[in-house]
């Protein structure tokens, strides 16, 4: 039995030994946490979001018992500033973090920020995180430091590597850690077919090792990003081609964690939840995934590319097959597990708040956010959302418009001078974003840009060139002479 562990149970034994005799101790230990967040997977990958290509059983089947968001965003259609958000209940901007994070890279998640593993240490929990990171590769800003009792995997993407065809430089070799130390290198694709089932596997072990008391475990999949790699097991059995192949391997995956649940009689017991980061990377074609009839992908902040899949199990909390319209993001996973759990919440400012009402299906609550929204790389305030409305700022961004994807694993081109003007949609008659409709609604349009440039005063905004009073600054390792 670890320390985490121990410490749970002795505060049981003791809440048990002051009952006077025939009372029944009512005490029942916290939640355990699962989440599972895949790289780059469309809204429209899962068969329980539409998908008529890949199946998705093990995914569906948590959503047939528990809820599933139709509205779940991300922070930044992006690796790092997404995860950043997850992991501190924080816009990416407000944490320093922006776009993905280089292997050349000196910053990371300041370790003063409290992630979701922080969170519930004092209560005991064991945590451990398996999979691809992404919050800095260097020592102050691995898992490990950031309240991880274990560690596993790939400390930023998989094509940051040799050999990956949009580089504008060979990267360096792509390190496996244990812990805090390179414990191998990933070198060819064979070794990227193995990621997935190897964080299974590491999964399944952690739960069976710490069945005896509450954990999070935090499962942050390097697929279906590309290169893709796939297990021979599902290799070639999807109708989808390699891209679905990976999604079968992931669902498998979700499916195993389940297992080892059920074996160990805490599945009821454990919030389980699955999302994505971000949108398909749309230029790599048939090695990318689908929007659902979405706009754009990755790297924009059209819905393609900051609307997620997410589904949340919690059998007694969280009702069996709901749906969640209320637009909710992954700011709002921290302070959700402090409310369930009674864990410490941080002392610095975050963002997001608990969505804990909305998992219990009330419909009385009222939404979690007036508004929300989205930054993209090095802070530019491109998007928000207020309600049924999203507002797009004048801005740049990359689409393939007019290009034909790429295959077989290459990239196809963007075209990155394509403008939006302002802009005003209604997502709930038009979430393809395909009807301007300012003219018919300027007040609303008034309204959004002055909770705009609230928000821009607060967080900052490089296209109107305000650098925000209360950005923190990332953590940082200056470099070795």
């Amino acid at each position: 039995m670890n320390k985490s562990n121990l410490l749970i149970s002795v505060v049981f034994l003791l809440g048990f030994s002051s009952l006077e005799a025939g009372e029944v101790s009512t005490a029942k230990r916290p939640p355990n946490i699962v989440i599972v967040f895949t790289d780059d997977q469309g809204w429209g990958d899962l068969s329980c979001y539409g998908s008529k290509q890949i199946p998705t059983p093990h995914i569906d089947r948590l959503a047939a018992e528990g809820m599933r968001f139709t509205d779940f965003y991300v922070s930044q259609p992006v690796c790092s500033a997404s995860r950043s958000s997850l992991v501190s209940g924080c816009y990416a901007n407000r944490v320093g973090i922006s776009g993905a994070l280089a292997p050349s890279s000196r910053i990371g998640l300041d370790p003063q920020e409290m992630t979701i593993a922080e969170v519930v240490k004092p209560l005991g929990y064991a945590t451990a995180c398996y999979g691809k990171w992404h919050l800095g590769h260097l020592p102050p800003f691995l898992p490990t430091q950031q309240g991880f009792d274990e560690y596993c995997g790939i400390p930023y993407s998989n094509d940051m590597w040799p050999g990956h065809p949009e580089s504008p430089k060979a990267w360096p070799p792509l390190p496996w850690y244990e812990q805090d130390q390179v414990d191998r290198i990933i070198e060819t694709l064979d070794d990227q077919d193995e990621i997935t089932a190897e964080l299974t596997r590491r999964a399944v072990k952690f739960i069976h090792e710490n069945a005896d008391g509450p954990f999070l475990l935090y499962v942050p999949h390097s697929m279906p990003h590309v290169p893709l790699g796939m297990s021979n097991k599902f290799r070639q059995t999807s109708l989808y081609g390699p891209y679905g192949d990976v999604i079968r391997e992931i669902d498998d995956s979700v499916g195993q964690i389940r297992a080892a649940l059920e074996e160990e009689q805490i599945l009821d017991n454990t919030l389980f939840m699955f999302a994505s980061d971000n949108g398909p990377w749309l230029s790599y074609g048939d090695h990318a995934g689908t929007t659902g009839g979405l706009r754009e992908g990755k790297g924009t902040t059209w819905e393609g590319g900051i609307r997620v899949p997410c589904v949340v199990r919690l059998p007694g909390v969280v009702p069996a097959g709901s749906t969640c319209s209320v637009p909710c993001m992954t700011i709002d996973i921290l302070p959700t597990i402090v409310e369930l759990t009674g864990g410490t919440a941080p002392t610095r400012k975050i963002d997001g708040v608990s969505i804990l009402s909305q998992l219990r299906g009330d419909l009385t609550a009222p939404p979690p956010h007036e508004e929300l929204y989205f930054w993209y790389h090095r802070g530019d305030l491109e998007a928000m959302r207020m309600g049924k409305w999203k507002l797009h700022f004048p801005h740049k961004y990359r689409s393939l418009e007019g290009r034909e994807p790429g295959n077989n694993g290459i990239p196809a081109k963007y075209n990155y001078n394509i403008e939006t003007e302002l802009a005003l949609y209604d997502l709930s008659s038009d979430p393809a974003e395909s009807q301007d409709v300012k003219s018919k609604h300027p007040g609303v349009v008034v309204e959004m840009a002055a909770r705009a440039a609230k928000m821009r005063e607060k967080l900052g905004d490089r296209l109107s060139k305000v650098n925000g009073s209360e950005v923190r600054k990332p953590g940082r390792v200056e470099k070795q002479q």
